[in-house]
């Protein structure tokens, strides 16, 4: 079956004409030319926050070129009135001669889709994807799309690009379904509230707080601790410190310090502590309807026996079922602190498509890859000896 014969296939697909919408298909190198259609794009979106303009130019500035990545944005419009129906925010990177469209943010982003209208993305059809496909061939500047942990659904409306071929991503994101209103021990029951209660009031101390960070000055502080200990609390474990990275500090700084226009900022910073310490930090994305945490560390103190980051989780899960969340989630992967509080899973999934002969050998190699270290991560035996290994070479 050929990938346009998948797509039209798709059972899920909404039952509308087969004739696309798409009137053209442009790939756009520049990210200033493309910024106007992005930002309208982002006021009538269906995306996750971490396909904000600012959030992803920064990091392309102060990372992705850094790795050789090139902008590489991918637009479509409407073939009734030129309007922008939909946006993927990618970059191209070169491998061994074969050219690949990824998502922009790398491993800094837990989720990764297009910018849709969401009036066109609640009747895209598989006639549409297949025009985006026939559109990006025609341009031939890409040989791959690889498009990983992309959500199956957002704001519980299918993402549209579920449609083309896909397999799940290598990691799951388990995920905390809220619902309005509810009282909180709907969200974590009495008995584990109890527990960290327990354990909160070991931890207090002159000026004990949890807040979320707004003051210019605390962001500074913080993070400036933050990229102390981080690295610490990697070494510990054993693993490595991707905040070291060339630019990623940078690119993490500057979110952290970018407002957004309704409040908040790019990134918003969670904390625990006292008048003698910093106790605790997560820092995440959010939109109204979800926060999905990016990144976080706590003491090396004795202060650490007490779960700090447990007692920190909960005081952020109330913060935003207070303020009507639907959702929250911890980032990708199945760590055990992670099924304390989320006990469902995100359907995340990958598309690895080919736009050229050249390409085909690079998408399989790329999907086969992936579903190997999917197979490695989800059986206890695989893991433990990956593990093992990365720890003797290391």
């Amino acid at each position: 079956m050929t990938i346009a014969a998948a797509i039209e296939s798709r059972a899920d697909a909404p039952a509308r004409s087969r004739s696309s919408r798409i009137a053209r298909v442009d790939l756009i190198s520049d990210l200033g030319a493309v910024e106007t259609i992005w930002r309208e794009l982002e006021t009538r979106q269906l995306a996750t926050p971490y396909q904000r303009f600012d959030l992803l130019s920064t990091w392309l500035a102060d990372v992705g070129q850094r790795e050789g990545a090139l902008p590489c944005i991918v637009t479509a419009r409407d073939d009734a009135d030129d309007r922008p129906l939909f946006l993927l925010p990618l970059v191209l990177r070169r491998h061994h001669g074969v050219r690949i469209a990824s998502f922009m943010g790398g491993k800094h982003t837990s989720f990764n889709m297009a910018l849709w209208d969401k009036d066109f993305a609640r009747e895209a059809t598989g006639a549409d994807l297949a025009a985006l496909l026939a559109g990006l061939r025609a341009h031939n500047a890409v040989d791959v799309l690889a498009l990983t942990q992309q959500p199956r659904h957002w704001q519980d409306q299918l993402n549209p690009l579920a449609m083309l071929p896909k397999q799940r991503s290598v990691n799951d994101c388990p995920v905390l379904t809220m619902v309005p209103d509810d009282p909180p021990t709907n969200r974590i029951s009495n008995s584990f509230r109890r527990r960290l209660k327990s354990k909160e009031r070991k931890l207090q101390a002159p000026g004990y707080r949890y807040y979320v960070v707004n003051n210019e000055t605390d962001i500074e502080r913080l993070l400036n601790w933050f990229f102390r200990v981080k690295p610490m609390r990697m070494a510990e474990q054993k693993l490595p410190d991707v905040f070291a990275e060339p630019g990623v500090a940078d690119f993490v700084r500057k979110c952290c310090h970018t407002r957004l226009p309704g409040g908040g900022h790019l990134i918003d910073i969670h904390a625990l502590e006292c008048d003698d310490e910093v106790i605790a930090i997560f820092a995440g994305v959010a939109d109204g309807h979800r926060f999905s945490m990016m990144f976080n560390t706590y003491t090396m103190s004795g202060r650490s026996r007490y779960s700090p980051g447990l007692i920190l989780m909960r005081h952020i899960i109330d913060h935003y079922g207070e303020r009507r969340y639907r959702a929250l989630d911890l980032g990708v992967g199945s760590d055990d602190y992670k099924r304390l509080f989320c006990k469902g899973d995100e359907p995340i999934f990958d598309s690895f498509i080919a736009l050229t002969s050249r390409g085909k050998l690079a998408a399989m190699a790329m999907s086969g890859l992936n579903r190997t270290k999917r197979l490695v991560k989800h059986n206890g035996f695989l893991l433990g000896l990956a593990q093992r290994l990365r720890r003797t070479f290391r």
